[in-house]
């Protein structure tokens, strides 16, 4: 994962250097210290997927350029089938399959994530960005911490919420859960696994 974190903080670079606007411009943008940007460049630190969609739409390139290095082309419709989704690496404890990929200008971004199981002290830091979320949780039981709120969802839950609000994700119960941010293979026993299209 290592790796897949400095192919995008070079993608970023590279990026941020062709349009000719220095790192305390961007972070200022972005909404964070200059120092917490040059780490993300610098691929020292991973960089939060809302900040991430905060840089695409800066530099007006599509999440997946940034993230994979190649232009989505599809126009009409895309299929990807079972288990063929690209991997997005994003956190240890968060496992994201990118669902629409190759389809050009989309209006969301859908995901299967599976979560690993945290204790609730552990849990992600909470991140935001533009837009809005919509997740469904597929397997296991997942804990959404928005705003301050937990909410408790189970397979068939549903959850849409202004991803501009601090949130995070973690995966409760003997079960665990899937269904938001990307997944890649089955979950293990104490994982959630969520479909999440961020909108």
């Amino acid at each position: 994962m290592q790796e897949q974190i400095r192919r995008v903080a070079s993608r970023v670079r590279e990026l941020r250097e062709i349009a000719g606007v220095t790192v305390g411009e961007l972070a200022r943008d972005l909404k964070v210290s200059d120092e917490e940007y040059a780490a993300f460049e610098s691929g020292n630190a991973d960089i939060p997927l809302g900040v991430l969609y905060g840089i695409a739409a800066h530099f007006g390139v599509e999440l997946t350029a940034v993230l994979t290095g190649e232009q989505p082309r599809l126009h009409v419709y895309s299929v990807v089938r079972a288990g063929r989704g690209p991997s997005v690496e994003r956190r240890t404890e968060h496992q994201y399959q990118s669902l629409a990929p190759n389809f050009a200008h989309k209006k969301a971004e859908p995901f299967l994530v599976t979560v690993a199981p945290a204790p609730a002290q552990s849990a992600a830091r909470p991140g935001s960005h533009p837009g809005q979320e919509f997740i469904y949780v597929l397997e296991g039981e997942l804990a959404a911490r928005i705003d301050g709120h937990e909410v408790l969802l189970h397979p068939g839950d549903s959850l849409y919420f202004d991803s501009g609000s601090p949130h995070a994700l973690r995966a409760v119960g003997a079960v665990g859960a899937v269904g938001a941010v990307g997944a890649v293979g089955a979950a293990s026993a104490a994982s959630a696994r969520l479909l999440v299209v961020v909108l």
